[in-house]
């Protein structure tokens, strides 16, 4: 990995340009009807450095509904808290299933492939409710931090809509409650994940809050939240599963941890360089953003930053 500084902001501008084309592409998440009538033709980038410095382009202050992004976030909490006994509920393995599949979890006697589908989520979530008594709050309040931004906050409409249209995760939920890999109630589990999901933040908070997991488990303050072994392990697993059953293909073009939201947001990181945040509504058939992907591409060819 090259060492020279570089000029992130023209950097961005050069991406947003190149990417200028694919942006209003794809379809914003239709089964989510609070997120389905968000304009497409919206997209924002942040850089956010280890020191703090946010850099960004486009529509990169606008607040956007992050949901599965938070996921990663709710990990980190879940794994500081209570370490790694973790894993022994939830896997590490890519699902190459889509992200709400029932099938695997059967298969597999209710224990989910990894954290960041739906299942390996309700778990993560599960878990950080029975350490913390609170596990949307604690998640809230750690985004606050980490972002310096008090201001972020839970979008009321969409944990609305997502609790209508939440059958399939409460049908997760019961099933893995059925073999005892699940500790609280039900519909406790479920409005703490669906407000968790609700969380609004924008590029540049995304690309903010990330920073620990580029500076090797340190939080914004300078304290540890996670060990350099656990910041690891997080960013392994979102480079091989943090993007649904497309992540694969996205490590292929990319090389870079990240972890995708059907909002259109993503963020990844470099770690020992930097954060990237990206949003653009317009979603491919896996629930990636259409437009984030190709900017994360561009990225990397023109930096040669990677893991790789």
């Amino acid at each position: 990995m090259e060492d020279a500084p570089l000029d992130y902001q023209k950097l961005l501008e050069q991406i947003a340009s190149d990417v200028a084309p694919l942006v209003g592409s794809g379809t914003p998440a239709e089964y989510i009807p609070a997120l389905a009538g968000v304009d497409p033709d919206q997209f924002g980038m942040a850089i956010a450095g280890l020191d703090g410095t946010v850099y960004g382009v486009g529509d990169w202050r606008t607040p956007f509904s992050a949901q599965s992004v938070t996921k990663v976030f709710a990990l980190a909490l879940a794994l500081a808290e209570g370490g790694d006994s973790l894993w022994e509920r939830v896997g590490r393995e890519p699902s190459g299933n889509p992200f709400n599949s029932l099938v695997q979890l059967e298969y597999e006697n209710g224990v989910p492939r990894n954290p960041f589908i739906n299942a390996g989520a309700l778990v993560v979530t599960d878990r950080l409710q029975t350490l913390t008594g609170d596990a949307s709050s604690e998640l809230l309040a750690f985004l606050r931090a980490e972002s310096a931004n008090p201001e972020l906050g839970f979008d009321a409409e969409v944990a609305a809509s997502e609790q209508a249209h939440g059958d399939r995760n409460a049908a997760l939920a019961h099933f893995m409650a059925s073999y005892g890999n699940i500790d609280n109630p039900v519909p406790d589990l479920l409005e703490h994940y669906f407000w968790q999901c609700s969380i609004e933040m924008s590029c540049a908070d995304l690309a903010l809050a990330a920073r620990f997991l580029a500076r090797h488990g340190l939080r914004a303050d300078g304290s540890r939240l996670l060990t350099r072994s656990e910041a690891k392990q997080i960013n392994a697993v979102m480079l091989t599963c943090g993007t649904y059953d497309a992540a694969g293909e996205i490590a292929y073009r990319v090389g870079l941890p990240g972890k995708s939201g059907v909002g259109g947001g993503i963020v990844a990181v470099v770690p020992g360089r930097c954060t990237i945040a990206v949003w653009s509504p317009g979603l491919d058939a896996h629930g990636n953003s259409v437009a984030g992907v190709a900017a994360l591409d561009r990225f990397t060819t023109l930096t040669g930053l990677s893991i790789f």
